[in-house]
């Protein structure tokens, strides 16, 4: 416990804010993003744990285009909404601790999932694209997010991540509670071999699955996170 003891002063000067001159996106630390804010970002609703400057939020619902307010009441947990931020400043934004890693796209597209998405820049273009069976929901898999184009995007993950390869000769398959992101020309498949009315009330687990075929890649953590819970 003793290389945790500090003098105040010390401790201050450890923790303190460290403009790192890396720019948009920096990281201050493995678990938390610095947004050297002047202009406009997506960022997931939620996220920001401080800022300075003259910054302004405005929420919008990452469901409502076109899917409908059923959806909306049918989804909760914080992965469902991104906040516009606008402004000049520094916005720090984290998740659940998770670990935070920056990703420069050159015109390229990535798939994310809805809850590993942290922020990413305007110039991206971004299209929430739906699991379109029942089953998926409960896989904590409703939606993932598409950005394409060239530009900054923050994901994360619990722990870190391993990326697999994705060959016609050689398909991938994961556990949609740990798939955090995939290439953009990859479309996962469903994948479940059990009736609908056994899983129900199941978080996770290795009955429903997604399957990746194509070439490609796809990205997992060490961790099953189930974001879906039933409301009352």
């Amino acid at each position: 416990m003793s290389e945790r003891r500090y003098s105040l002063d010390r401790f201050l000067e450890k923790t303190r804010d460290k403009d790192l001159n890396q720019g948009l996106f920096e990281l201050e630390s493995d678990r938390m993003l610095d947004i050297n804010l002047n202009g406009e970002v997506w960022t997931k609703m939620g996220s920001m744990i401080a800022y300075t400057g003259n910054v302004k939020f405005e929420r919008e619902g990452i469901l409502s285009q076109g899917l409908g307010n059923l959806l909306k009441k049918a989804v909760s947990g914080e992965g469902t909404a991104l906040t516009k931020v606008s402004g000049k400043g520094s916005v720090f934004c984290a998740d659940s601790g998770k670990k935070i890693t920056i990703l420069e796209l050159q015109n390229e597209a990535i798939c994310v999932n809805g809850n590993d998405l942290l922020a990413f820049e305007m110039s991206l273009n971004y299209n929430i694209k739906m699991m379109k069976k029942m089953t998926a929901m409960l896989a904590g898999g409703l939606f993932n997010i598409r950005l394409e184009g060239t530009g900054m995007v923050a994901i994360t993950s619990h722990y870190d991540p391993i990326t697999l390869p994705v060959t016609p000769h050689q398909p991938v398959v994961t556990d949609p509670n740990a798939t955090v992101l995939w290439s953009g020309q990859l479309e996962p498949q469903l994948k479940t071999d059990v009736q609908f009315k056994t899983i129900i009330g199941r978080g996770s687990g290795e009955s429903l699955q997604f399957l990746f075929q194509g070439h490609g890649f796809v990205v997992v953590q060490p961790y099953e996170e189930v974001v879906f819970q039933n409301q009352s």
